[in-house]
């Protein structure tokens, strides 16, 4: 059975409670853009992917989700976790030394949920479009999933797989792009303007669609479910998620500033209060 929306937004909550906890204990980590994610993520593993029991690398017959911003890798932690794929008593070894939970995502260690090491920012779309080609070529109807930052998107390695996804009918993709205007430097379009992201992506040939309330467990279902029906038409499909970069932390938002910075004990017990337990702590 499928979670209603009010344990959807527990999970949620819950969730910023260990991004939070995990970042300040070891301070270090992003928290901002973790946070702006938090309903994105706990949307994907509790709703819409379609997973098997288990974890292999191979992942077949099963939809098949990477993470391509790897630096959010707090939120990803925490619902995979979670979802059951590694006990939650372990988001307390969060980079840590000889820790599996690494600041950004590797697979040396083999933790359930990662399927490859994305530190290296702009390479997620590329082993997307790899991923959703093996599943044509398995006869495997399943999508893939991804997820990318827009500032990321500054990296030139995107737009050449970008171009290559439409050209080759790559139609069993869904690109999510965190669309929070904010990277480490400050706004996206002071450090290096993009101008349209929807009309870059409609003239690489790719279907695009918005959901304008990011951080909106239900407008998240509905357009993913949207995104979904557009697949297997040719196109392969962007999804521009607007997000605010430390949603549920009201001193994190509106801000880049805690894009890469850790809060301080009494910062913590702020934000921990705005965020009160739902599902326990670890």
């Amino acid at each position: 059975m499928k979670p209603n929306t009010q344990q959807l937004n527990d999970f949620t909550t819950q969730v910023r409670r260990d991004i939070l906890r995990m970042v300040h204990a070891v301070n270090s980590g992003h928290p901002g853009g973790s946070l702006g994610c938090a309903e994105f993520f706990t949307a994907l593993y509790q709703v819409i992917l379609d997973r098997k029991e288990g974890f292999d690398m191979d992942g077949k017959e099963e939809d098949l989700f990477f993470l391509s911003n790897g630096h959010i890798s707090p939120v990803f932690y925490s619902v995979l976790a979670r979802s059951g794929y590694f006990p939650v008593s372990e988001l307390a070894t969060f980079r840590l030394l000889n820790s599996r939970l690494q600041g950004h995502p590797t697979t040396h260690e083999g933790l359930p949920g990662i399927r490859i090491a994305s530190g290296s920012l702009g390479q997620g779309m590329s082993v997307a479009i790899g991923a959703a080609l093996a599943k044509k070529l398995n006869h495997d109807n399943h999508l893939i999933y991804s997820l990318h930052g827009d500032g990321e998107l500054q990296e030139g390695q995107n737009w050449e797989a970008i171009m290559y996804a439409s050209a080759y009918k790559v139609d069993n993709l869904i690109a999510t792009i965190d669309l929070n205007g904010k990277q480490i430097d400050g706004a996206t379009d002071d450090v290096l303007p993009m101008g349209s992201i929807r009309a870059k992506f409609e003239a690489f040939g790719w279907d695009v669609l918005d959901i304008k309330e990011g951080n909106n467990i239900d407008a998240i279902l509905a357009g993913m479910a949207e995104a979904k029906g557009k697949t297997g038409n040719g196109k392969p499909v962007c999804v521009l998620l607007h997000t605010e970069m430390g949603n549920g932390v009201d001193f994190m938002m509106h801000t880049h500033a805690w894009h890469g910075k850790a809060p301080n004990d009494a910062q913590l017990e702020n934000a921990l209060a705005q965020n009160p337990t739902t599902l326990g702590d670890y």
